[in-house]
């Protein structure tokens, strides 16, 4: 890809695909050789890259290094029936956010086949303020953080079968609690 968007013509319908555009950020990953796709910016014109959960660290890790000091979210979402379950990062540069009226900030999405291995590292070595986000995500997704300090639900009891937010999630007729008192 270069700067301008790249076309493909498909060859059995000949239609024009566009890729998307490289941004700064995935400008400065490619400069240090780190392996990442390149998204669509989102509706506000945030840059969004996916990687592999091999690649994820040293992406973390080069981005921290850059100025993106901040972990404002982590989470996780099913993008349906049959389909990946993903993992994101939102983070931010909060160095010059006082003195701008758009801080720079990038997405970090690892697509995981649901039917396959749902491991990811744990940035809580990188950013501790990970830790109950990554518990939620585990809790509800059934993500696997590896390396993670406290890796148990955080929202279900410890009990409790499967993965609540997943849509393919079918709910137990009957959950017998346990006294609270």
């Amino acid at each position: 890809m270069n700067e301008e968007l790249d076309k493909k013509i498909t060859e059995e319908t000949n239609q024009e695909v566009l890729e998307p555009q490289r941004g700064p950020i995935s400008e400065l990953l490619c400069k240090e050789g780190l392996e990442h796709t390149v998204n669509e910016v989102d509706h506000i014109g945030i840059e969004i890259i996916s990687v592999k959960p091999e690649f994820l660290l040293d992406i973390i890790v080069s981005l921290k290094n850059n100025g993106f000091n901040y972990l404002e979210c982590q989470g996780g979402y099913d993008e349906g029936p049959g389909l990946n379950i993903v993992c994101f990062y939102h983070l931010i540069a909060i160095e010059n956010y006082k003195d701008s009226d758009k801080p720079r900030e990038v997405r970090v999405k690892v697509f995981l086949n649901r039917d396959g291995d749902l491991k990811v590292p744990s940035l809580y070595k990188i950013f501790r303020g990970s830790d109950w986000q990554e518990r939620e995500t585990y809790d509800m997704f059934g993500v696997n953080f590896v390396d993670h300090p406290h890796p148990k639900r955080l929202l279900m009891p410890e009990d409790w079968k499967g993965w609540p937010l997943r849509k393919d999630y079918i709910q137990p007729d009957f959950y017998e609690m346990q006294d609270a008192y």
